[in-house]
């Protein structure tokens, strides 16, 4: 058996980007390793879970700066899921989370899509 272990998400700031995804979002640090090259290892993942995980790296060079918040073209490229979106809704809300649309309630389930910290669109979904 395979899964996605990790799913890298480049980033500005380490600092920066940790705090907005286990402050905002509600994920844990799983890891932060520094290492040889001034570089860390960081992994977040959602609380509880332990399934695929966004290994935060800091951008190295032009090209990966510019990346910054566009690596999916402005599509939602990640998809996080809930069984409280609601909840999950409120919380992050309350937290600064930009959503770009009110929750829409749809045949495969509750949906509203929201922006990370750099501009990356997500769908925050409790499946039918």
């Amino acid at each position: 058996m395979s899964l996605v272990a990790l799913v890298t998400l480049v980033v500005r700031d380490y600092d920066e980007a940790v705090s907005f995804y286990t402050g905002a979002l509600g994920f844990e640090l799983v890891e932060d390793t520094g290492r040889d090259d001034g570089s860390r290892w960081v992994v977040v993942r959602p609380r509880g879970t332990a399934g695929t995980g966004l290994l935060l790296a800091r951008a190295d060079g032009e090209a990966q700066a510019a990346a910054v918040g566009a690596q999916t073209g402005g599509r939602v490229g990640f998809f996080l899921h809930t069984d409280d979106f609601a909840g999950d809704h409120a919380r992050m809300t309350a937290a600064g989370v930009r959503f770009l649309e009110e929750p829409r309630h749809e045949a495969y389930g509750s949906v509203a899509v929201f922006e990370d910290l750099y501009g990356n669109r997500w769908d925050l979904l409790q499946p039918a």
